[in-house]
């Protein structure tokens, strides 16, 4: 096959490839690779810089390791795991014991014994997609414990189903860029439309346009509201209006909006009639006829801390404007979560906005760098899972709740579940020491189980928590394509450059151990994975001339570069229901918008009831918890990389400051701290601790600090204070709870801490070095 899988075949020339967080072409240099932005790119994204200078940093992973406690000992050493030294071994010696574990478990324990955990963002590949690679392993041997719904909008993926009748309704299908810049007049933003997520995408980002469009909303005469506690989270030069209500209160301000609409006067009476159910119950909520309180502006300036006027004047023009309403996902991910994108979907209806151009809910704008444009009228398939014979499942951010109490039962989305006893963790493309919570307690799970597996091209601290590491390629070191339902390209992503040490593709390592395991015709296929991209391409090729639509065959486009994809636009938020609700009811038990959900109530959950509620939060600025911890840390994504990925890469370490993560506070704040900008802060509550650089600054509000996710886990003792991470990962300080038993999502965006200067000695940040012999 011309090229593929051959690095020397691009060697001399700019090859293409993607990522993502952006196209790039590149080339080997030597044992360098050079990286540039792709020329489709109108406004590339520089996280491109962490993949040249993270290709061949020391904290590859270069040759296959065992934990030395695992080795000697097996599951008798488990408590050692995340503090003993490796062994490094020969693959042969690695798959031969990892096949003997599997065989060991599936024997006596079954599917069920066995957690098949990834996260799917480690390569843009469709076929070197680690997440679908070791799924499709696992279900070769049987099956696998899965997780299901994400870390980012668990919350809404179980809700929207239950009250707009699918997830994809307010998270897919919603206006697109053209609609919003010649239509709509008013933007409100209930937790920004932040570049940093926009500028990421699943499957890779050829053409990054959000900022571009936005610029031609404000152009076009757009009016933008900001509601949240961080400036960065609208772009500056649309220059929105800013309003700052305390974090975690943002649905007492949705409810007093809505109380507003209705005082003034301003609900489309006719939409709630015609396409919601359960519009009465609420208003008697908002009128206060059911407990006694008004949900007015007065109401909620008293919570929300936001003037009334200012509560008044925006709810007039949002009843008087075509208005889109935004909830990003952020904002779902805290106590009772499912509340805030199930108020801004009512708050869309009382407008009338929903299915109409440049109006009504689109839940998450922004939040990831391919909504608002266009979709593939062909996809590109995926390489595929088989069938999963297990039927154990847990909501993902359970995994620490499963391994510490197997056998418990728990609550779901109706049901009463019981958490699978697992004995082997297989982890391929992820790291849970990045999305999780509470790591510390996280690290006390990972100690419970038989045996950790781990893929990795990196010594992440997900890897340092295994038994046995097996080093895994990055996506230049082989070859692949790029393709996302909604991205303007298909993507030839060329091999760059030889892989690193020892290291191998994930279907190779997979196919040893199912020939070991006697599996290999079900998880190959019969084929190599060159021969895999070839047979993807084809079939795709089959699907497009089914469509009466042409593309080049797999020798051109592989020599010629990305191929420009047929796109049709995306329908509004429920357009086709608006046009006809009968002929096109929703999945919902009334078929139409639940503002009063009649299966939750049924549920009987007192953590999430049958319609939007304010139930004050525990970690909120509003509460007892604020006297022992009185600044609100917001825990978000990172700028300076995709989740936690290739954090030793360039582009991430000008993020950080004194090689920690940097923790940003408002000037009224850090004066009676007395921190200065470039200080060396512990940032600490109840659950544990860590150490980062302030920035001190305006961009944040009074009361709230920011301190992003994605700093890898670096637990070290100092003196006093027992194990801190002092690298500044803000999970160690986040509740491990669920955000309500309808969901059991994540709830790490927020978290109450206090920040104090330290000016004793600190150790050095180690994690981006392999673990010491």
């Amino acid at each position: 096959m011309t090229a593929v899988g051959d690095a020397a075949s691009t060697a001399d020339r700019w090859g293409h490839h993607t990522s993502h967080f952006g196209s790039f072409r590149g080339r080997a240099d030597g044992d360098r690779l050079q990286v540039r932005p792709h020329e489709c790119d109108p406004e590339p994204y520089d996280l491109i810089d962490n993949i040249a200078s993270g290709v061949r940093h020391e904290a590859r992973v270069t040759r296959p390791h065992v934990r030395r406690g695992w080795l000697e000992r097996g599951a008798q050493s488990k408590d050692l795991r995340g503090r003993d030294e490796f062994v490094a071994v020969d693959w042969d010696v690695a798959l031969d014991l990892l096949a003997g574990e599997l065989r060991r478990v599936y024997g006596e324990f079954g599917a069920a014994g066995v957690f098949g955990g990834s996260y799917g963002w480690s390569s843009a590949g469709r076929f070197h997609h680690a997440q679908t690679q070791v799924h499709r392993f696992l279900n070769s041997l049987g099956g696998y414990v899965r997780s299901v719904n994400t870390y980012s909008s668990g919350a809404s993926e179980v809700l929207m189903p239950h009250v707009a009748g699918s997830h994809d309704a307010v998270i897919k299908q919603i206006n697109s860029w053209e609609d919003l810049a010649e239509h709509t007049e008013l933007l409100v933003s209930f937790g920004g439309v932040a570049s940093k997520n926009g500028a990421v995408n699943p499957g890779g980002i050829t053409s990054h346009v959000q900022n571009g469009w936005l610029r031609k909303m404000a152009s076009n005469g757009c009016r933008f509201v900001l509601v949240g506690p961080l400036r960065d989270d609208l772009l500056d030069e649309i220059e929105a209006d800013w309003l700052t209500p305390l974090p975690g209160s943002d649905l007492a301000l949705m409810i007093g909006l809505a109380g507003e609409l209705v005082l003034q006067d301003l609900v489309d009476r006719d939409f709630v009639d015609r396409y919601c159910s359960g519009f009465a119950e609420f208003e008697d909520y908002l009128s206060g006829s059911t407990d006694g309180t008004a949900k007015d502006a007065r109401w909620a300036s008293k919570i929300c801390r936001i003037e009334e006027s200012d509560i008044r004047s925006l709810a007039h023009a949002m009843g008087t404007s075509a208005t889109m309403i935004t909830c990003s996902y952020s904002l779902q991910r805290i106590r009772h979560g499912e509340q805030m994108p199930w108020m801004a979907l009512i708050l869309a209806a009382m407008t009338g906005g929903i299915g109409r151009p440049g109006r009504g809910y689109a839940h998450g704008l922004g939040a990831m760098g391919g909504n608002g444009k266009r979709e593939a009228v062909v996809p590109f398939p995926s390489f595929p899972q088989g069938v999963n014979e297990c039927s154990d499942f847990i909501p993902v951010a359970r995994i620490a709740d499963m391994l510490l109490a197997p056998g418990a039962d728990y609550e779901y989305n109706g049901e009463v579940r019981t958490y699978p006893d697992v004995k082997l963790v297989y982890w391929a493309g992820g790291n849970p020491f990045h999305h999780h919570q509470n790591l510390f307690r996280l690290q006390e799970a990972f100690r419970k189980p038989d045996t950790v597996v781990v893929h990795e091209s990196a010594w992440t601290s997900t890897a340092r928590h295994a038994d046995i590491v097996l080093p895994a390629t990055m996506s230049v070191e082989r070859s692949d394509i790029g393709a996302a339902r909604n991205d303007s390209h298909l993507m030839p992503m060329q091999q760059l450059i030889a892989p690193y040490g020892e290291a191998r593709d994930d279907f190779d390592i997979f196919a040893d151990l199912a020939g070991r395991l006697g599996t290999a015709a079900t998880y190959t296929g019969g084929r190599t994975s060159d021969e895999w991209v070839r047979a993807m391409y084809e079939h795709w090729l089959g699907r497009m001339s089914d469509a009466d639509m042409t593309a080049p065959d797999f020798e051109s486009f592989w020599q010629d570069g990305p191929f420009e994809m047929v796109l049709r636009p995306i329908r509004r938020t429920l357009e086709e229901f608006v046009s006809d609700p009968v002929a096109n009811k929703l999945n919902t038990r009334s078929g139409k918008i639940e503002i009063v959900s009649e299966v939750i109530r049924e549920f009987d959950y007192d953590d999430c009831p049958p319609h939007p509620t304010w139930t004050a939060p525990v970690e909120w600025l509003g509460g007892r918890r604020a006297e022992s911890f009185p600044i609100h840390l917001i825990a978000n994504q990172p700028d300076g990389k995709l989740h936690s990925q290739l954090d030793f890469g360039s582009a991430s370490t000008r993020h950080k400051r004194n090689g920690r993560e940097v923790v940003r506070m408002h000037p009224a704040d850090a004066a009676p701290r007395s921190l200065a900008d470039g200080d060396l802060v512990r940032v600490w509550n109840d659950r544990g601790s860590c150490f980062a650089t302030v920035e001190v600054t305006e961009r944040v509000m009074r009361s709230v600090a920011r301190l992003p996710t994605g700093a890898w886990f670096d637990p070290q003792v100092v003196g006093g204070l027992g194990t801190v991470c002092v690298h500044g990962n803000p999970n160690v300080l986040t509740a491990d709870t669920g955000t309500s038993r309808l969901a059991q999502a994540c709830t790490g965006q927020h978290v109450l801490v206090e920040i104090t200067k330290w000016e004793d000695p600190v150790p050095p940040v180690q994690v981006h070095r392999p673990p010491t012999p």
